[in-house]
This record gives structure tokens, C-alpha cells and sequence, in this order.
């Protein structure tokens, strides 16, 4: 009996294991991975790219992931805030002059900021700068293409995988957006990335349509409005969270975190996907029961709730699901460990409730670990800009600086480390009470 039972459980295991990684297998950030998100000041904002690790960690909070942000404002494809090369040689060299500026240029910034953490997986966003914020110019757009295909030939040398993500497009007030001449270009220039991606065996990201397409239709009704917030170039979290979103989509991200299916009649819980439900109880038109998820749902930026209004994020991203058949019409309060996380029909919980950003324990975790992912990016951001490449005079250089450069790289480092072990354990899921009662008239 015991042979047997321990068969049955290694192949329910092994069954389990599958499908996770099933599920797991369109995505293009792995267990293991080392993610480096290299860009320009829209990826220096530490928006999009820390929702998108958020995303990642809370899905999947058994790998293991690191993360670092080298985005750096005024950027471009061919690194000139790193590297500093001289554009007006670069535009007008011929191909072979410009190849080897491009090498030099795209070689000196990789080396010094990206190829040292040692990535496994690289996005790269890049094109605002580089289009100059004007109609479309042939000969920088050759500088462009030039630039993101050594780029990803340099990464791929070294062993990491790239994925090509589009700039979103400018947000100036104006009716018409798409006929903006800077967008025109943009377009333009994220075609071309799109043929860059293609002969470099790399993923490409198109967030520019998606974006556009909620512009457009936001205009269409509200004309005066302006969705990202931040200014027309660096959306707010409200723009950058549906970056993340379409970015997300882009790398293959799915959106289930778990589903439980409650039949309140049966007693019984019939379905249940990533979680498990134990100590089911019906009672007096309440049910109760205890709900342990393998995931957490990904975690909403407080500020930029509004963005759920602009895109099925919720859907695409962040099915965390409460189905319950069975229960006498009327509306129900939803309890998870005592508190209150909305009043819902028993129509709306037949049909199945999302409740990813509902009040209560499962956001307020999710939250804690996007507070701890924002500090700890603002800790290593401040290790690499303001002590790692921190320039003093000549005149001040001497043993002695370097010796304290050393002991607070040390010391951020350190601290880095601690938050990192602070959001795994974190993100780890927590077994919730839920309570299903029927809503005082």
C-alpha cells in the first residue's frame, strides 16, 4: 500500500510539475535568469521595468531571478551617453567607417555598464533619442539599425538572450497623435527594429500600436485628455504600468495566477488551477475555506490605478479567480482573513470574480513586494551612478578616495543584497481564510 501511494503521489507530482512549467514555457524571462534592462530615461524612470520584475517575481516566486535597471537618460542605440561618440561623423560615415563607430561605441558602453552583471536575458529599448524628436531622417535611422544589430550581436557573444522593445509613441495633447510627424517616425524606426529582431534571432516587443491604440480612442471621447501623466515623452506610472502590460504581453507572460471553483450546493470545491482549498464549510448561505496559491497576484502600483480603465490589464495579466455556484441570489461579502475585500452578486461569483486588486492581505503582500523591488532598484541605481561611475577632478584623486569608493560600493551592495532576500521572502504565497456571507440590506 505504501509503494503504491508513493507512485501515485510521484506521478501526481510529476503531472504538476509539468504543467507549471507548461504554463511557464511562453515566457521569455526563465528560471535563473539575470535580467538587465538597458534603455534610455524612459528605463531610468525605474517604472515599467520594476513592474515587469514585479510581475515576474510574484508569478514565479520559486526561481531565481535578479534584476538590474542601467537605463540612462538622452540615451541611444549606439550608447552615446556612455560612449560619446561624434554623431555628425557618425550619420554621414560611409558603411565601413560606420561600423567600425558603431563597434567602438556599442563595445566601450556594453562593457562597461551590461556585460560585467553577467545577463542571461536583455530588453533593450531604445529610439525616443534617437529619432530626434523629428520627421524621419534616413541617415540616422541607419545609424539606428546599424547600432541595435551590434547591440544584440555583442549580448548574444556573451551569452544572453535579447528581446527589442519599441519606444511607446509621444503623448502631446492634439486630437490626432498618429499624424504627430514625430510619431510617424517613430513608427518608422520600430518597423525597421522589428527586421533588426528578425536576422538577430532576438524576441521583438512592439508596445508603440497598443499604446497608440488607447490614445486614439481616448482622444476620440476626450479630446483634452492625457493618459500617461508624466509629460509626452516620460509617462507617469499610470503610461508606464501599460507599457508593462503590453511589454508583458510581448514577452509571453500569461495571465492566470489561480482559480478556485467553490460549488456551494455540493460542498465540494470541483476545480481548482494553481492553489489549493482545504477545510471547505457551507453553512447558513456563508461558505468558508482555506485558499494556499502557488503565486501571488502581480501587484498594482497604487498610483496608477487608472490605467486599469485604459486596458484589460486585470485579464491579460492578473486572473487571481473566485468562482462559487450554487449560492441564493442576492449580493455577498468576500472576507480574506477578516477583512473586507468587496461585495459582489451572487450572479458575478457564478460567473467567476478577479479579485487581483480587491482590498484586503492578497494585494497588501503583493504591494510589500513592489515597495521592496522599487528600493532595492533605487539602492543599486545609487551604487552605479552616484559611487561606481562617480568622476572626481585630477587634482582630488588619491588612494584614499578609492578606498571609500570600495567600502560604499560594499556597503550598497550589501544593503542590495538584504532587500533581495526581503522580497524573496516576501513573495512567497501565505494560506488566506476566505469567508463568503451573505451582504447586510
Amino acid at each position: 500500500m505504501k509503494s503504491h501511494f508513493k507512485k501515485v503521489f510521484c506521478v501526481a507530482f510529476l503531472i504538476a510539475f509539468w504543467l507549471a512549467n507548461i504554463s511557464a514555457a511562453g515566457f521569455l524571462i526563465r528560471d535563473g535568469d539575470r535580467v538587465v534592462f538597458l534603455g534610455d530615461s524612459i528605463t531610468e524612470q525605474r517604472l515599467y521595468t520594476t513592474y515587469i520584475e514585479a510581475y515576474a517575481l510574484t508569478r514565479h516566486p520559486t526561481w531565481k531571478l535578479t534584476f538590474r535597471n542601467v537605463g540612462w537618460g538622452g540615451d541611444t542605440s549606439w550608447l552615446r551617453q556612455r560612449s560619446h561618440p561624434d554623431e555628425k561623423q557618425l550619420f554621414a560615415a560611409d558603411e565601413a567607417s560606420q561600423q567600425k563607430m558603431v563597434e567602438d561605441s556599442v563595445g566601450r558602453g556594453l562593457g562597461r555598464d551590461v556585460l560585467p552583471l553577467k545577463p542571461t536575458f536583455v530588453t533593450i529599448k531604445f529610439g525616443m533619442n534617437d529619432h530626434s524628436y523629428q520627421p524621419f531622417r534616413e541617415d540616422i535611422f541607419r545609424a539606428y539599425v546599424r547600432s541595435q544589430t551590434e547591440i544584440a550581436k555583442v549580448l548574444g557573444t556573451n551569452g544572453a538572450r535579447v528581446a527589442f522593445l519599441t519606444p511607446q509613441p509621444i503623448e502631446d495633447k492634439r486630437p490626432d497623435p498618429d499624424k504627430d510627424v514625430r510619431n510617424q517616425s517613430l513608427r518608422q524606426f520600430s518597423d525597421g527594429l522589428k527586421d533588426v529582431a528578425a536576422k538577430s534571432s532576438a524576441a521583438y516587443v512592439d508596445q508603440f500600436d497598443p499604446f497608440m491604440k488607447i490614445l486614439l480612442r481616448e482622444r476620440a471621447s476626450n479630446p483634452p485628455s492625457f493618459i500617461g501623466g508624466g509629460d509626452a515623452v516620460h509617462p507617469g506610472p499610470v503610461g508606464q504600468t501599460l507599457m508593462a502590460w503590453a511589454v508583458l504581453k510581448g514577452l509571453g507572460a500569461s495571465s492566470l495566477v489561480s482559480r478556485a471553483e467553490i460549488d456551494a450546493a455540493g460542498k465540494k470545491a470541483p476545480a481548482v488551477e494553481g492553489c489549493r482549498v482545504s477545510g471547505l464549510q457551507v453553512s447558513g448561505g456563508t461558505v468558508s475555506f482555506d485558499r494556499l496559491d502557488e503565486a501571488l497576484a502581480m501587484p498594482v502600483d497604487e498610483r496608477a490605478e487608472a490605467a486599469l480603465k485604459l486596458a484589460p490589464i486585470l485579464d491579460d495579466l492578473n486572473l487571481y479567480e473566485l468562482q462559487i455556484s450554487g449560492l441564493t441570489g442576492g449580493d455577498y461579502e468576500v472576507t480574506v482573513d477578516g477583512e473586507s475585500s468587496g461585495k459582489v452578486s451572487a450572479e458575478e461569483l457564478a460567473k467567476g470574480w478577479n479579485l487581483a486588486n480587491a482590498p484586503g492581505p492578497i494585494t497588501k503582500q503583493a504591494r510589500e513586494v513592489l515597495k521592496l523591488v522599487f528600493d532595492k532598484n533605487n539602492a543599486f541605481f545609487r551604487r552605479w551612478r552616484e559611487v561606481q561611475l562617480f568622476s572626481l577632478p585630477g587634482w582630488a584623486h588619491g588612494p584614499e578616495v578609492e578606498t571609500k569608493r570600495a567600502a560604499e560600493l560594499a556597503r550598497i551592495d550589501a544593503q542590495v543584497g538584504e532587500l533581495e532576500v526581503q522580497i524573496d521572502k516576501a513573495r512567497k504565497p501565505k494560506s488566506h481564510h476566505f469567508e463568503i456571507k451573505p451582504a447586510a440590506r
